[in-house]
């Protein structure tokens, strides 16, 4: 009979700690990326009897022999921040502390913080590959920074233009000269912005002469280094009797001295669009007919530096940035690591789970490969805890509980009859 006082004690021991189990899940049901676990019990080793029928078995009871995570897919809550990121399949988050300590976790809810590092609540950098401005990703697992990402200037090798110059404009009287310029000496003014190898904006005023009959001269003036106005130099448009651009005479036109320091020309190739030397179509050809001269497209391929505005994430982990000078480029890519037991790792709190012998060394992957799931952007994983289950496993381990302290007080009350046998 005294045993059955200790089995009871162990059955009010495992289902006790079952039902801290449950209250855990239930506390964690809005935490971003909790998994919830269940309770695994089996029963204690027991006692063999000899009699005379033989060998026989009475149990002793019952202990928590495992608290099993359960890694099931969470669903999604879509956000209004692009660093938030949830995982659509297996793996986990790569971070790090300051002294270069790795843990891993499901919830995605990262920032930028003052020194440009994506971080964590716990100011813990996620790990991933830096890709430079060539577009070459890097091999190597590092921290994501992205205060120093720039978009590097170009320089501006060609521009397009379409343009409709008025086929009614009279050749002007007065001969082109820069020096004395007029508005008598030109039919028609348009202007366009290129850059130089720092990224210097200049701007450019194109003169349009008439010369005779369907022949057109372009002027190209800009201001140099030295405050000085210069002609860099002409380009020669000719257009058929239907209006059409029959030629442009494309060819560089050097602009000298055009930065400080500048020691060379710089040749910009100007299409009106029997080409596409601005990044143009070269579909969009300049016309000769009767109505107002107009410009209807300008296209430069050139443009300055820019800082980083925004972020955005694609499925496969690449961090994409969006900057002032309107430009786009890949920065850096997330990284994935997997494990062949996920139950094997040790919860550390903060959602952060570290790698133990039980749960194996980390499989590295870029997202969508290597078994690791993709990314989704502007989405956090909730948590997998089901509360109707919960509440189940709630009814269930209260009424082991009870009927485990009917073991006892039924025991207690045999135990206080056997001493009252004697009376």
């Amino acid at each position: 009979m005294l045993s059955s006082l200790w089995t009871g004690i162990s059955g009010l021991d495992a289902n006790g700690a079952a039902m801290g189990i449950i209250g855990n899940n239930i506390a964690n049901v809005n935490t971003i990326g909790f998994k919830g676990s269940t309770a695994a019990f089996s029963d204690i080793l027991s006692q063999t009897l000899t009699g005379s029928n033989g060998m026989n078995q009475i149990g002793r009871g019952v202990k928590l022999d495992a608290v099993q995570t359960q890694f099931l897919q969470g669903s999604f809550e879509t956000t209004g921040s692009s660093t938030d990121m949830a995982i659509d399949g297996n793996g986990f988050f790569i971070v790090r502390n300051e002294d270069g300590g790795q843990y891993y976790t499901r919830a995605g809810q990262f920032i930028i913080d003052d020194d440009g590092y994506l971080v964590n609540p716990e100011n813990l950098v996620v790990q991933g590959y830096s890709i430079d401005s060539n577009g070459d990703v890097s091999t190597t697992l590092s921290d994501i920074n992205l205060s120093k990402s720039i978009s590097n200037p170009q320089i501006t090798s060609g521009v397009d233009l379409s343009v409709n110059l008025d086929a009614d404009s009279q050749v002007p009287t007065t001969a082109w000269n820069l020096a004395t310029l007029s508005s008598d000496m030109y039919n028609y003014t348009t202007s366009v912005t290129i850059y130089d190898s720092l990224g210097g904006a200049h701007p450019v005023s194109i003169y349009f002469v008439k010369t005779g009959t369907n022949a057109w001269t372009a002027h190209y003036v800009y201001t140099d280094s030295t405050d000085t106005i210069q002609e860099a130099g002409s380009q020669n448009l000719t257009f058929g009797s239907d209006g059409s651009l029959t030629t442009d005479n494309e060819a560089p036109i050097n602009f000298t001295n055009i930065a400080d320091g500048a020691t060379t020309p710089q040749p910009i190739t100007f299409d009106y669009g029997t080409g596409t030397a601005g990044g143009g179509t070269g579909l969009d050809q300049s016309t000769q007919f009767a109505s107002s001269s107009v410009t209807n497209m300008i296209n430069q391929d050139g443009y300055q530096s820019g800082s980083l505005l925004s972020v955005s994430v694609d499925l496969e982990g690449v961090v994409t940035g969006l900057f002032s000078n309107g430009q786009t480029r890949q920065i850096a890519q997330l990284a994935l690591a997997d494990f062949a037991s996920p139950w094997g790792l040790a919860k550390m709190g903060g959602n952060l789970y570290a790698e133990s012998h039980s749960s194996g060394q980390p499989v590295i992957n870029k997202p969508g490969s290597g078994g690791v799931g993709t990314i989704h952007s502007n989405a956090l994983e909730q948590s997998n805890v089901d509360l109707a289950a919960e509440f189940v496993k709630l009814i269930t381990t209260q009424r082991g509980f009870q009927a485990n302290s009917k073991i006892i007080t039924t025991s207690d009350e045999m135990l206080a009859d056997l001493v009252n046998l004697k009376r």
